[in-house]
């Protein structure tokens, strides 16, 4: 499976401004399933699980519209997921490899010490700090992000100069 990450536009078929109903046949289309059908007319968020690969996306709604799409790392590491931003699979490229190739792409990222890393020109947000049992290096910090935002609104991330 792959999922684009489109700034401002959404994640694969999943468009920011759908309505719930719409967001959620996209991503059931995609092989989502929202564990709790009941989510109401106007939900605030709705959790989308991926067994195949056991990852999950949880689509966020302001007023009724979808505004972010979070898009978590699948857990199991043979999944044939590949999330792609630019051309980069954010998923399986070390994430400080990561950070430098989108900075030569002319993409302004600002970076902090807690895992959060924003694109604030995309508005995208990358983080590698979960709880789960992901692949870390020699020190034991994390090799990848597990965790990408994709969202309409605007994100002001601390500055890193």
């Amino acid at each position: 499976m792959d999922l684009t990450l489109l700034p401002e536009v959404g994640v694969a078929t999943i468009r920011l401004g759908m309505a719930a109903d719409e967001a959620i046949e996209a991503a059931r289309q995609l092989g989502f399933t929202a564990p709790n059908p009941d989510h109401g007319a106007t939900p605030g968020q709705v959790f989308c699980e991926h067994p195949a690969s056991d990852s999950d996306i949880t689509l966020g709604f302001t007023k009724g519209a979808l505004t972010d799409i979070h898009v978590s790392r699948f857990r199991k590491e043979d999944a044939d997921v590949h999330v792609v931003l630019d051309g980069l699979d954010i998923f399986r490229t070390p994430s400080d490899e990561l950070l430098e190739t989108l900075q030569e792409h002319g993409h302004r990222v600002e970076q902090n010490d807690d895992g959060v890393d924003v694109l604030p020109d995309l508005k995208v947000i990358l983080s590698n700090e979960s709880s789960f049992d992901y692949p870390t290096d020699d020190e034991g910090d994390p090799l990848y992000f597990d965790y990408a935002l994709v969202t309409s609104v605007f994100l002001h991330g601390p500055r890193g100069d």
